[in-house]
């Protein structure tokens, strides 16, 4: 896989051999998008705006701490704002409430923490429409819908589209399998936000850095100032996880190890470091499945600002929906 993903930086030989499948994949999604343009393939709406925070570029780009940065930020003006997800990678199919003791393997990582770290309801479902009935139907007074990824999910209808980008850019432009693309860019979107430190094009930007803190399993704060004399093993199962230890080494952590393992994974056949001397420390995505093991292991919160500017524009366009009850 990391070799594919290689290759989608350029039109290389690997590339150009895809590139006859890319044509087939463009062409099946294009059919796809017509069948829901013309309504053969039904797009429901639901009875409060929707905003999806997606991508075009296949592999993490961010969209979930954007997602908890907008949801945070709805709260704050006293929006209440819910979310939905597919739940990716969890072992089951159903639709369901992410709850505050939901096993991250039954209703997936990532809405775990935003559930976590938002306190915000969160519904997960293989149809996010499914999701989103639920959601309102369990609660009633939430004014705002946000869908953590979708952006090709075409079934639920949305009021705000706001495309993610990390540093890659989109690669070299072309269509899976050839390139990164899950569609043609440039595409039509209200937003377009950029999570690396060196953004490919015009769009809003964030500011990241790890909190001055890590967390306990009960929820107790630990001065990462205190931990630097410490002999750490540092875990990551994210999509860029060499970018979390470079961080934690910008806050003058120096962990004995670094362990990188593929995103989303569950932890399960992970053996614990035996020496108890160590102290593993983790993002907080990792912290909601790996406590379960590491109950002692400390988790580093992300802190995610996206740009006053962008909260303005996305005001903007909340504001100027018909029906928008806090607008």
């Amino acid at each position: 896989m990391g070799s594919l993903r290689q290759a989608w930086l350029q039109r290389g030989v690997l590339a150009r051999l895809l590139w006859p499948l890319s044509l087939l994949f463009g062409a099946l999604a294009g059919i796809r998008r017509a069948l829901y343009r013309t309504g053969l393939l039904q797009t429901e709406r639901v009875r409060v705006p929707v905003v999806v925070v997606g991508n075009v570029i296949a592999g993490g780009s961010g969209k979930t701490p954007v997602v908890m940065a907008i949801v945070r930020h709805l709260r704050a003006r006293g929006i209440m704002a819910g979310v939905v997800s597919r739940g990716y990678g969890r072992a089951t199919d159903d639709c369901r409430e992410v709850l505050d003791d939901s096993d991250p393997r039954d209703v997936g990582d990532e809405p775990a923490l935003i559930r976590h770290s938002t306190r915000a309801p969160v519904f997960v479902a293989r149809k996010r429409i499914e999701a989103a009935r639920a959601l309102l139907e369990r609660h009633p007074d939430t004014q705002v819908i946000v869908s953590d990824d979708g952006l090709q999910h075409l079934a639920l209808a949305r009021d705000i589209e706001i495309c993610v980008f990390d540093d890659r850019g989109v690669g070299n432009g072309w269509l899976l399998p050839a390139g990164m693309l899950r569609e043609q860019w440039p595409r039509r979107c209200d937003l377009v936000i950029h999570t690396g430190a060196q953004p490919a094009f015009h769009g809003f930007t964030v500011r990241k850095s790890l909190a001055e803190y890590a967390l306990r399993r009960d929820g107790r704060r630990v001065p990462l100032e205190s931990l630097t004399d410490r002999k750490l093993i540092a875990v990551a199962a994210i999509a860029k996880p060499e970018a979390f230890f470079q961080m934690l080494k910008d806050r003058s952590l120096m962990p004995a190890q670094c362990i990188a393992l593929p995103d989303h994974h569950d932890f399960d056949d992970w053996a614990l470091p035996t020496d108890s001397g160590q102290t593993l420390i983790c993002t907080e995505k990792d912290a909601v499945k790996l406590w379960r093991k590491a109950p002692d292991a400390l988790a580093v919160p992300l802190v995610f600002e996206p740009s006053a500017a962008f909260f303005t524009a996305l005001d903007a366009k909340l504001s100027s929906l018909d029906g928008h009850q806090a607008a």
